[in-house]
């Protein structure tokens, strides 16, 4: 497994209050990383670290491999864009004139067809000499993506990206980052309080609370924990699976009357069929678990501090 980032017991504390504690997080090279932690958690502080921004308080981490602490990370970084807290546009200036100008800044040479090549792959194009405070949020969140492009970098950090977009600006920005993806091989790692929308992009999540990683997880793996299921309380549980196991149905014993039905059923069917066999079924709930849900079981509850 090849990861562009990896950290190792990492930690930041300000005095005596840790905000990252033991931290460990893997981001596999080529995936779209999903994030998720309530506001405090450490998001915002882990991206400000990877980015050179804050020096950590203990432990490590590497990107592409190289330590953080080896004079080659400055390379590394170089092959790193970031958006974090807000992009760095300048208002009074067009699309055109802020890459020029991040151009300058970085020091790297440019001409008007890499300018034009960025404003295209972030759909800007027809907008590069209208000046930025005329932008809707979703086009300025998109400049953001394309000054954060400069340099090609392979690695891109994404804090809270549709914070307060209208739902087009919403649909700009996911269709962007997948094209980055699937087109350039771009690696992101995304923070968003909005689960739902990550859910569509993700291909991999990182849990984080109280300032560590509590689980990591592909989204496939994610998809089957919280895929559609027809849960039952049965009286026989021995007659009950020699039932599902006769008709091939797919499921999973959760407990000594408890089991998941993951197959599509008749529960009526289902329930003679098992009566006759001696097995009563004392209640069932169908159950589709999100993956906002899902963080809150995993964290232990709403109302877990």
């Amino acid at each position: 497994m090849e990861y562009i980032l990896e950290t190792n017991n990492l930690e930041k504390k300000y005095k005596n209050f840790k905000v990252l504690s033991n931290l460990n997080i893997h981001v596999e090279k080529g995936s779209i990383y999903g994030l998720i932690g309530k506001n405090g958690a450490g998001k915002t502080t882990l991206m400000r670290l990877i980015c050179g921004l804050q020096k950590p308080s203990n432990g490590s981490y590497k990107i592409g491999g190289i330590p953080y602490k080896n004079k080659k990370i400055i390379e590394m970084r170089k092959m790193m864009g970031a958006i974090i807290e807000n992009s760095s546009a300048y208002l009074d200036m067009t699309a055109e004139e802020n890459l020029k100008e991040q151009y300058k800044v970085i020091g790297l040479p440019f001409n008007l067809d890499n300018i034009k090549e960025l404003l295209n792959l972030v759909g800007l194009n027809k907008v590069e000499k209208k000046k930025v405070k005329k932008f809707s949020l979703g086009m300025k969140q998109r400049l953001g993506i394309a000054i954060a492009l400069i340099g090609n970098p392979n690695f891109l950090i994404l804090d809270e990206p549709i914070n307060g977009l209208d739902p087009e600006g919403i649909i700009e920005v996911r269709e962007l980052i997948l094209k980055l993806n699937k087109e350039k091989g771009i690696t992101f790692l995304i923070s968003s309080h909005y689960l739902d929308e990550l859910s569509k992009i993700a291909t991999h999540y990182g849990f984080l609370n109280n300032g560590q990683i509590i689980q990591e997880i592909t989204s496939d793996k994610l998809e089957e924990n919280c895929k559609k299921r027809l849960e039952i309380n049965v009286s026989n549980m021995k007659e009950c699976i020699k039932y599902l196991d006769e008709k091939n149905i797919s499921y999973e014993v959760v407990s000594e009357q408890l089991i998941n039905i993951y197959s599509k059923v008749n529960i009526t069917e289902i329930t003679i069929a098992l009566s006759k066999r001696n097995c009563i079924i004392n209640e069932f709930h169908e159950k589709e678990e999100t993956l906002e849900n899902y963080y809150i079981n995993l964290i232990g509850g709403a109302n877990n501090d």
